[in-house]
């Protein structure tokens, strides 16, 4: 059953052996609180909220996408009059309103999304393909994991048409739907079910889904089939002596069938015709299905594709094919409807993009998908749909606390193979999920070591086939290929790869790799053989040694205790090995985290997204792409995959990971660590290494291992919400101040300033210029320097447009502040009106000693207004005024000021100070030269030639030498950046 997440997964309904007691389904089923573990709808709605009283009526508005399960046709006269006395009509009513909110119910890992599916809506249908009996019997292909075509002549199948009269006009009473593990089998059924709630089945006047894992859980304790209705639908006990009489309006939905191990020889389930004769769970289904038992009765059965056989097709009217998205077209209309859907607040937890950055999104992926990338493979499989929504989520909405990309591909796993056992009738119960580990993780790997993404047919054979030796294993092979394989794998489409493989989305390969790992499955031979050695010897020895103890008292054999004593050593020296191996996977993992490639050099998160969305614009080095492939997931995912909360899924899933393991894996790994956090990192690495902590989710581990972080520069990266999430996460709980925090150029906006407040508290000097933060983003500002535990003592903000109104709070924040020493308002719009306000409430601050307020475009009078209030001001030593729109007479007088004051501000506004160079020329002119590029360059050139006329006209005033020769070497410098310009040099 583990069929589709979100869109894509099962209903809690379908699990209720696993959940809830029997007793959970008396009238009270629609109000049992709802498991943690259920799977996600692949519905997708906005209609009804999921409070209050829903109308059992059609919604308001319903809208069909590819098929629908109304429409099919009355019921028979005499079957439709069984129903129709108050007291049967009454109970069939309270059976609906149960299931509808039952089966409406959101599991948990789409709540984290916020409340986008409600009841009903916009539902989009995977592809359901009809089969012959013929086609099934067809010899499985070798990997078995490319899309087989449909038969000649047999058209798609709606579900409103699955019990339409087969070609020969007979009757159809049982449909057999069968899909491997992620194409929508509980997708389907859920839509059944909620369609007949709401009257859209009008062929059926009554509906019983069964869970067949519910029933496997029951053994072979015996129950009627009343009795198993009768506790799981109490509404229903009133009715069931009318099911008999019920006929073709009476369907029956039995999801899950792999979970049964059904018997159909006579010698093993005998014949039973009785409702309320108690018999085995799976000999009632069995008489159900050979239509002995309540022969008019219309049967729904979904199974996996191993399990088909299990039904003899003498028994079956329809066998249907679940084929996922098969369509392209289908694809971009479930990301459409998924991200175009009312915002839910950001306080709900929905995706809070702006309409614009919602239809960007959708047309970067629909671009993707029509140029036949492998992403459109992936999204054949409607569950890889739900997990690009969720990665995106992850990637571009504000994060849930506690959320990583880890627990987004382990909930995504959770929610496929979550009770799922390989093959029920095994007596090992080996769990899918651990099976996939073994043998995907292998794989995953084996890529991963080897630096590659492409795997030939051997390759892939080689790692399922590893170690097989008896006939049941190979069994087991068999359905797990039938099964999950093209859940892992998808055939490569990409020019100059084709006929190989490639896992399903770049992510999960990592994933599987890491999972891998941590599992302890990766043994050499030496581990292997000398564990089992080690533990032979460390069990006999002491025995061993005790008797020759024993007889070197009678015998002349004083030696060999000795001798034997040594084998105590055997245990421990096999640890050290097993250590040591521990040491060389940390060490592989750190490398790869930190690799540096020209190639790709973003930091992990864009890489992702680049993924999924396509690149923008012509790619980087197109003609000389890398031949060696960057696995920085890799490390990412083995920190998650250690972290508590995973590890605890992953049990459930039949993947334990020793607490042991985890502290001897965390160790090893801080060991590595902490030797490279002394290292200065480039902007993108040094955000992987966060996130790498973010995803391992251990304060203590992470305090430890970055205590020796003094200087965090993430100049030039983008920062996302998520991004900003990390970074705040990792570092805002740290005690020890950062001496440097650069943020430069990183499109921060206020919300992610509000975010990293944390972090900025805890910095000495720190840089925000090159955000386009507007006046808003000044309350941010504002509440940092007021905060008791504010200790910035230099602030950057050039370069973003504050404006006086920006200007008006930052002054706000100045004079309750006293850690600012330094404070740069560098090309930040300003005016007169900002210069004069910070004249006007420069004093209120005692401990400003640095102010530059260049570029701002103030005039003439502002700017002696500020330079008089800092002359007064008792602490400030230096006012930057260069660059401003001063007439020479203004210049003049502002060098008379810093010259005739003794004690006052010194006020840069030139190159110059009288017929000598300033000694901030290099400070002005390196501000021009990092900020060519984004200034105005007209404006620029014309002060700039203001400042070189000025040179020249001091040059030829001075007679000393010394002085003619730094001019030149200044006047060398401007003509330079005049080049640059555009400009002319002389």
């Amino acid at each position: 059953m583990c069929s589709v997440p979100q869109a894509l997964t099962f209903s809690p309904a379908m699990r209720w052996g696993c959940h809830l007691p029997r007793a959970s389904w008396a009238p009270g089923l629609g109000r049992v609180l709802q498991p943690a573990d259920e799977r996600i709808p692949f519905l997708i709605h906005w209609s009804w909220p999921l409070k209050g009283e829903r109308p059992l009526g059609p919604p308001r508005a319903f809208i069909r996408h590819h098929g629908s399960s109304a429409g099919s046709g009355p019921p028979s006269g005499r079957h439709g009059q069984l129903f129709q006395g108050i007291a049967a009509a009454e109970a069939i009513q309270r059976h609906r309103q149960n299931l509808a909110e039952w089966f409406s119910r959101l599991p948990r890992e789409e709540r984290q999304f916020g409340p986008t599916f409600a009841l009903d809506t916009v539902h989009v249908d995977p592809v359901i393909r009809e089969s012959t009996p013929d086609g099934l019997l067809r010899p499985l292909a070798e990997l078995a994991v490319e899309h087989q075509p449909p038969s000649a002549g047999l058209p798609p199948l709606a579900l409103s048409q699955l019990f339409d009269p087969d070609a020969c006009g007979r009757r159809v009473q049982t449909v057999v739907l069968y899909g491997a593990v992620g194409t929508g089998k509980s997708t389907l059924v859920r839509k059944m079910v909620l369609d007949w709630c709401y009257g859209r089945l009008p062929a059926f006047k009554l509906l019983i889904p069964f869970s067949c894992e519910d029933l496997s859980s029951l053994g072979p304790a015996p129950a009627s089939l009343c009795q198993l209705v009768a506790q799981r639908y109490t509404p229903l006990k009133e009715i069931l002596p009318l099911m008999a009489a019920a006929g073709s309006c009476l369907l029956f939905v039995l999801h899950g069938l792999e979970h049964l191990n059904l018997d159909f020889r006579l010698a093993g389930t005998g014949l039973c015709s009785d409702p309320e004769e108690s018999e085995a769970p799976a000999a009632i289904i069995v008489n159900l299905l050979r239509k002995y038992m309540l022969p008019e009765a219309s049967i729904l059965v979904t199974t996996r594709p191993s399990a088909i056989g299990r039904i003899p097709s003498k028994y079956v009217g329809r066998y249907g094919e679940i084929c996922g998205f098969s369509d392209t077209n289908l694809q971009k209309l479930y990301f459409q409807l998924r991200f175009k859907q009312p915002d839910c607040g950001h306080g709900a937890g929905g995706f809070s993009a702006t309409p614009a950055q919602r239809d960007h999104l959708v047309q970067m992926l629909s671009r993707n998908l029509e140029g036949h990338h492998q992403i459109a493979t992936a999204c054949f499989l409607p569950s890889y749909c739900w997990l690009v929504c969720a990665t995106l989520h992850f990637l571009h909405a504000p994060t849930p606390a506690g959320q990583t990309l880890t627990s987004i591909y382990t909930s995504f796993l959770h929610l496929n193979f979550s009770g799922e056992m390989l093959d029920s009738t095994d007596p090992s119960k080996l769990s899918l999920m651990a099976y996939a580990a073994r043998t995907m993780g292998k794989l995953a790997y084996e890529g991963v070591s080897s630096r590659k993404t492409y795997f030939s047919e051997e390759d892939v054979r080689g790692c399922l086939e590893a170690g097989i030796r008896t006939e049941e294993e190979f069994r087991l092979l068999h359905v797990f290929r039938r099964d999950a394989l093209r859940f892992f794998l998808a055939p490569c489409v990409e020019p100059g790869h084709l006929g190989t493989f490639v896992f399903t989305v770049p992510a999960m390969q990592e994933y599987l790799a890491a999972l891998y790992i941590v599992l302890g499955l990766r043994k050499t031979t030496l581990q292997r053989v000398g564990k089992e050695v080690a533990e032979l010897v460390g069990r006999v020895g002491e025995d061993v040694s005790l008797v020759l103890g024993i007889m070197a008292k009678l015998l002349p054999l004083r030696a060999l205790p000795l001798l034997f004593n040594l084998l105590k050593v055997v245990p421990r020296v096999f640890g050290r090995v097993v250590g040591k191996s521990r040491e060389a996977v940390a060490q592989a993992m750190v490398l790869e985290m930190f690799r540096e490639e020209d190639y790709y050099n973003d930091d992990v998160l864009d890489q992702m997204g680049a993924s999924i969305l396509g690149v923008e614009g012509p790619r980087c080095h197109l003609d000389e792409p890398t031949e060696d492939e960057v696995f920085e997931l890799f490390p990412m995912f083995m920190g998650g995959l250690l972290s508590a909360h995973n590890r605890v899924v992953l049990a459930q899933l039949g993947c334990p990971i020793k607490t042991l393991d985890a502290l001897e894996n965390a160790q090893a790994i801080k060991k590595k660590l902490g030797k490279l956090g002394r290292q200065v990192l480039p902007p993108s690495e040094l955000l992987d290494h966060l996130f790498f902590h973010y995803e391992f989710q251990n304060q203590r581990f992470s305090a430890e291992v970055l205590g020796s972080l003094r200087q965090l520069s993430l100049a030039g990266v983008r920062m996302t919400p998520l991004k900003c999430t990390v970074v705040a996460a990792v570092l805002g709980s740290g005690r020890h101040a950062l001496d440097e925090v650069n943020f430069a150029s990183c499109q921060l906006d206020p919300a992610g300033l509000h975010t990293l407040r944390p972090v900025f508290l805890r910095a000495r000097k720190l840089g925000l210029q090159l955000n386009s933060l507007g006046p808003e983003a000044c309350r941010d500002l504002r509440d940092l320097l007021l905060h008791d535990q504010c200790q910035v003592t230099t602030l950057w903000l050039s370069n973003n447009p504050l404006t006086a109104a920006g200007v008006a709070l930052l002054v706000e924040g100045l004079a309750g502040n006293t850690s600012l020493k330094h404070l740069s308002l560098l090309h930040t719009g300003l005016g007169d009106e900002g210069l004069e306000l910070l004249a006007a409430q420069l004093d209120r601050n005692q401990q400003l000693q640095e102010l530059n307020v260049a570029y701002n475009g103030a005039g003439d009078t502002a700017a002696l207004a500020l330079a008089k209030a800092a002359w007064e001001h008792p602490s400030l030593e230096l006012l930057h005024l260069y660059f401003n729109e001063l007439s020479p007479e203004c210049r003049q007088a502002l060098r008379d000021l810093g010259s005739t004051t003794e004690g006052g501000a010194r006020v840069v506004v030139s190159l110059t100070e009288g017929t000598a160079v300033s000694e901030y020329w290099s400070v002005i002119l390196g501000e021009v030269q990092r900020n060519l590029n984004s200034w105005d360059r007209g404006r620029v050139r014309r002060h700039l030639e203001l400042l070189l006329r000025d040179l020249e006209d001091n040059r030829g005033a001075t007679l000393n030498p010394w002085r003619k020769a730094q001019l030149l070497r200044v006047e060398g410098e401007v003509r330079a950046l005049l080049e640059q310009l555009g400009g002319p040099g002389s």
